[in-house]
């Protein structure tokens, strides 16, 4: 992605060129409707998925709704093919030990109950996952935020992969009480990675598992690049000097950010970064966040993270983040329809909009689960 969009370059992106830009007032073919399929292709083409989106269950089994139809109906109007469906048992604060597994179990059954209802399925492999797609299936991936379910017990991480987990992050906010590693928000105390965390991710991996080093220091990211065969994924975050219009947020977030050096390094091991939308008003500064990664790893290691949520269940305990579809104010169309016409009106092409918003992380996914 080198250009600014103008007429002549989204043009020449669609294959027709100055000759055929200068034709589309006499066959009828207007630049909107030029625009709006372009859009279209790339999305009925696209495997496309939101790698961090948060579907919130609540731990209080007697709060539990299925959400009968919200969540397929909510994916398909993200233009969304996918999502890694996320969760996380350190909010609220844990109280005794064995609490982070029983939310962990619950959470679970709770998951089971909403694809059940929604007749959804987990993409354990890459085949199930274009086979849903073919099929125009929307599925989800499997993903929880902290591994502090393990404890001190690294076998749980097999009764996790036997429910369907195919996407770990190893950290999130709270620290366990067993820890594995440095959280980029908290003072370092361990140099990068504890031992068990360096067991855990490596367990993760042998299992088939996408391990996701969100949360985690620079020295736990690059320890984990060595001790790992297979490319590693930073699921959410956006480079530190794309730092939107709200000091205040910009502040809050800045331990939360990749560097432009860290990103480098993530790209040199062929592993992937996704955009989030904080710090962005619109789909508009959404692209150019996600260009500015793009001008630092390459195209093939960029992908999308939104940290919002594609359903927000009514009971239960509310937990931070926005609904996906809208994230931004005045977002008329569901978000990947957005994002899509706002990166074609930055300069990005057709196949580079395929690699960001799903190829990327198809290829780590692929790589992981087989």
């Amino acid at each position: 992605m080198k250009e600014t969009w103008n007429r002549r370059n989204f043009m020449t992106s669609l294959g027709l060129g100055t000759i055929g830009a200068a034709m589309l007032p006499t066959i009828g073919w207007s630049m909107e409707e030029a625009w709006q399929d372009a859009v279209v292709k790339i999305l009925a083409e696209a495997i496309s998925i939101d790698m961090h989106n948060h579907v919130d269950v609540p731990f209080d089994t007697a709060n539990f709704s299925n959400e009968k139809n919200a969540l397929p109906m909510q994916m398909k109007t993200a233009g969304l093919s996918a999502i890694g469906m996320t969760f996380c048992v350190d909010r609220p604060k844990l109280a005794y030990k064995g609490e982070a597994f029983e939310r962990f179990t619950t959470a679970m059954n709770e998951m089971d109950a909403l694809l059940e209802a929604n007749a959804m399925k987990r993409a354990l492999t890459f085949k199930d996952w274009k086979k849903a797609k073919k099929q125009q299936q929307p599925i989800v991936i499997q993903a929880v935020e902290g591994g502090l379910f393990i404890e001190d017990d690294v076998d749980r991480l097999e009764v996790a992969y036997e429910r369907g987990l195919r996407h770990f992050g190893l950290l999130h906010d709270a620290q366990s009480a067993f820890p594995l590693g440095d959280i980029y928000t908290n003072e370092p105390q361990f140099g990068g990675l504890t031992d068990l965390g360096k067991q855990v991710i490596k367990k993760a991996s042998a299992l088939g598992m996408v391990v996701d080093l969100a949360h985690c220091s620079d020295a736990a990211v690059n320890q984990a690049i060595e001790l790992l065969d297979t490319p590693v994924l930073i699921s959410h975050t956006g480079l530190n000097t794309q730092l939107g219009t709200d000091e205040r947020m910009a502040n809050m977030m800045m331990p939360r950010l990749i560097s432009k050096e860290q990103a480098k390094r993530v790209a040199e091991a062929d592993g992937v970064v996704g955009v989030w939308t904080h710090l962005a008003n619109n789909t508009d500064d959404m692209a150019v966040n996600i260009a500015a990664l793009v001008d630092v790893m390459g195209v093939d290691h960029v992908a999308i993270g939104t940290d919002t949520k594609m359903i927000n269940p009514t009971k239960g305990e509310h937990r931070f983040g926005n609904a996906t579809n809208s994230c931004f104010k005045g977002m008329e169309n569901g978000l990947l329809e957005s994002l899509v016409t706002s990166m074609l009106a930055k300069g990005f092409h057709h196949d580079e909009i395929l690699k960001i918003i799903g190829g990327n992380y198809a290829r780590i996914f692929e790589l992981a689960t087989t």
